[in-house]
């Protein structure tokens, strides 16, 4: 239990964090293939990212779990995402890094997300058993995820050149 608040409270906010994560990543990524920087929508997928992070570490566990390794890849990214956008203004190759860890960071968000789907739902549960979820249908979703945004990197990798972009 987390201190001032139940198990379930705390999922719920976790999952609430997460999704607000995950909306603001989408309009993040949106703005990079537009070559728009979107300073608001930025801090908020940034920071919210962080937390999910974060608050993932806060449940009761007593091993290190797929979701710990994860949460250590997503933070390590992040931190990198933010000294390239606020330490280094996005110069030179930090543009290009900043667009690969924050979008892998909403990528590895969207696939928890994904996992948590599959185990959550029951429909979902019975094609795809195991925790994790496993089966034909899991890993089509999943691979069709990774190459959505393999796609999407690429695309805002490319377009993403906010100090070239006319205000």
């Amino acid at each position: 239990m987390v201190p001032g608040m139940s198990l379930a409270t705390f999922t719920l906010v976790h999952v609430a964090i997460s999704l607000i994560a995950i909306a603001s990543g989408i309009i993040v990524v949106i703005g990079m293939l537009g070559g728009q920087k979107l300073p608001a929508f930025t801090a908020i997928f940034l920071l919210f990212t962080i937390l999910t992070s974060a608050t993932g570490f806060l449940f009761p566990v007593t091993q290190l779990l797929p979701s710990h390794v994860i949460g250590i890849i997503s933070l390590v990214l992040l931190a990198l995402a933010c000294i390239a956008l606020y330490g280094q203004k996005l110069a030179g190759a930090w543009r290009w890094i900043y667009v690969v860890t924050a979008l892998l960071s909403l990528y590895l968000n969207v696939f928890v997300l994904v996992v948590q789907t599959f185990l959550k739902t029951p429909a979902l549960s019975a094609i795809a058993p195991g925790n994790p979820p496993t089966g034909p249908v899991f890993a089509a979703v999943q691979g069709t995820v990774l190459v959505v945004f393999a796609a999407l990197i690429f695309a805002a990798w490319r377009r993403f050149r906010p100090q070239a972009a006319v205000a």
